[in-house]
């Protein structure tokens, strides 16, 4: 297995959820992989699982909502084939229930997170002349949920963000597409979960599992499947296109 070998490839929010599932798969195939996380710690765990298969791995403490921190990373990596911005976080509630401060974290994570990672990682894609970039957006970018206001806003500037920079980079053999999850069973699933529905756990798990027309939530590793193809040279061909991976409800949830 190597569709990425000798690739050098950084992935924003690696230590845990599609991030992690991203990480893994892409060192299997051959990456070197490099773990941007606030959690250094969580990180180091999926870099130490990786390293014990033989897979080439490293975490670097960051807060990607800081530029200084993320261009000073990337710098000194140096080299970068593929970057995959999954940082982000989620926020619960309508426009009434999102304060400034709630719309602030979720925009200085999900979108600031993101321009910076881009800002670092594309002079020196432009100098070598090739990268790859795969921003994660979501269906709350194209489809209305319910108290779901700043998050749908920052998946929203990421799909947009996306569309921009494939335009404007093309020229330097730079490809940028984006892809749209619907709900993925992860560790921050099962946590909202626990904490708004105690002794409830199994009956929403159930009920927000069949909210999919496909009858089930993603697991992560089905979306490290799709992000591997376009980051890899199958998808050479492929620039400015956002692709749902949502079990069918962005089309068929009527």
């Amino acid at each position: 297995m190597s569709k990425l070998k000798n690739k050098v490839a950084i992935v924003t929010g690696g230590g845990s959820g599609i991030g992690r599932a991203i990480a893994e798969l892409f060192a299997n195939e051959g990456a070197e992989v490099h773990i941007l996380d606030l959690n250094a710690e969580v990180g180091q765990t999926v870099v130490d699982e990786i390293v014990a298969r033989g897979g080439q791995a490293k975490v670097h403490a960051c807060n990607v909502g800081v530029q200084e921190e993320v261009v000073a990373i990337v710098s000194a990596i140096g080299h970068v084939d593929i970057l995959v911005n999954n940082a982000g976080i989620a926020h619960v509630g309508n426009l009434e229930n999102c304060a400034a401060t709630d719309f602030e974290r979720v925009f200085n994570v999900n979108v600031k997170g993101a321009y910076n990672a881009l800002y670092a990682v594309i002079p020196a894609m432009k100098k070598q002349g090739a990268g790859a970039i795969l921003n994660l957006a979501s269906i709350a970018a194209v489809v209305g949920i319910a108290d779901r206001f700043a998050y749908s806003m920052s998946k929203g500037a990421i799909y947009a963000m996306s569309m921009s920079v494939a335009r404007d980079y093309m020229k330097d053999n730079i490809r940028c597409n984006s892809i749209s999850p619907a709900r993925v069973h992860t560790p921050f699933v099962d946590g909202f979960i626990a904490k708004n529905y105690p002794g409830q756990e199994a009956e929403m798990f159930e009920k927000l599992s069949q909210s999919q027309p496909i009858g089930r939530m993603a697991k992560p590793a089905e979306i490290a499947k799709l992000a591997l193809f376009l980051c890899s040279e199958d998808a050479a061909f492929i620039t400015g296109n956002d692709y749902p991976i949502d079990g069918g409800f962005i089309k068929l949830n009527n």
